[in-house]
């Protein structure tokens, strides 16, 4: 099955290339609420399901052990820029564990904004695991682990305690088997699975409707969600599209994205959770999705002013308006 073109990008009145992708929309009941193209072949999520892998650090006690914040909670969720306020609070977490940067396995990247980079340089640093968008959910990790008295050497491998809780919390939350025969090796070093676009919308809506979770891990999601919705800056980073689309929404939006254009989220007060990909991989296009079908679910003045996000206007370097990135076929 092909998927159908959903984002067009235009250069003058011409349209110069085309995205094609899918999408899900589960309602907290397991009813389909919205498909378009292949929601059934299976695609790695990436960091978008960071805020289920997170699952474990609120249900085994460690987040209220160690008094984590919202903020803290929410960069345990991140795909963060790397600017000072994430680094430094990731490094607050680790701290309240006896922890430190030492302990993390996610490897070592310059921050992803670009400002961040250029601070951090002029400075006379260097790059550290702290630094790496991913710091917050390795620091999540370790501090589960820490609480829970198990050995952090290789917390990253499959098989690993670490990685199992997160594995069972994934399968138990989207209702799809994370086998071995469809893991990878995400960029922070962690595994990552593959599995169809509608298991990841049916999770996202339970995470955010509670049904079929049970009480105690409906409780822990609700309260993941509010702390991301709460603290989108620590989710994402300043700018981001993240940050933009939950701001916005004022506790009415959860989003996150994942690499290779995916992105999963939830319209908690509607009870739906959705999950999509751009096939090509492209950013640029992710956005326009997710906040085209945002704004087509929402219906309201929130749903017009997120759907304005749906077109991205592109300038070049002098600031010249020179085409539009916007929804096609079934988005637009």
């Amino acid at each position: 099955m092909v998927n159908p073109v959903l984002v067009e990008v235009t250069r003058a009145n011409v349209i110069e290339s085309r995205h094609r992708g899918a999408i899900s929309v589960f309602d907290g009941d397991g009813t389909e609420v919205m498909t378009v193209g292949d929601v059934a072949r299976p695609v790695f999520p990436r960091s978008a399901v960071k805020s289920i892998q997170a699952l474990p650090l609120i249900e085994s006690g460690a987040a209220d052990a160690y008094e984590f914040s919202r903020a803290d909670i929410a960069l345990a969720c991140a795909s963060h820029s790397g600017e000072a306020a994430h680094a430094d609070r990731a490094a607050s977490m680790l701290a309240k564990a006896g922890l430190s940067a030492h302990d993390l396995e996610c490897g070592t990247h310059w921050p992803t904004r670009q400002e961040a980079t250029i601070e951090l340089a002029r400075s006379g640093g260097q790059p550290r695991a702290l630094h790496n968008n991913c710091s917050g959910k390795h620091s999540g990790f370790v501090c589960t682990c820490r609480h829970m008295g198990i050995d952090l050497r290789g917390y990253v491998k499959a098989g690993h305690k670490s990685q199992e809780m997160v594995r069972e919390a994934m399968e138990a939350v989207t209702g799809a088997a994370h086998g071995e025969d469809s893991c990878g090796t995400d960029g922070c070093s962690i595994p990552t699975y593959a599995v169809p676009l509608s298991n990841l919308a049916k999770g996202f809506a339970r995470m955010a409707t509670g049904q079929g979770l049970g009480q105690r891990r409906a409780k822990a999601a609700s309260r993941i969600f509010e702390a991301c919705m709460a603290e989108p800056f620590y989710v994402a980073g300043t700018e981001r599209f993240d940050t933009k689309l939950m701001t916005l929404g004022a506790g009415r939006i959860f989003v996150k994205v994942g690499a290779e254009g995916v992105y999963c989220g939830a319209l908690p007060e509607l009870g739906l959770g959705f999950a999509l990909k751009c096939d090509d991989g492209a950013v640029r296009a992710a956005e326009t999705m997710v906040a085209a079908l945002i704004a087509r679910l929402s219906k309201d003045a929130l749903g017009e002013e997120v759907g304005a996000l749906s077109h991205q206007v592109m300038k070049n370097w002098n600031g010249i308006e020179v085409g539009i990135v916007r929804p096609a076929g079934e988005l637009a």
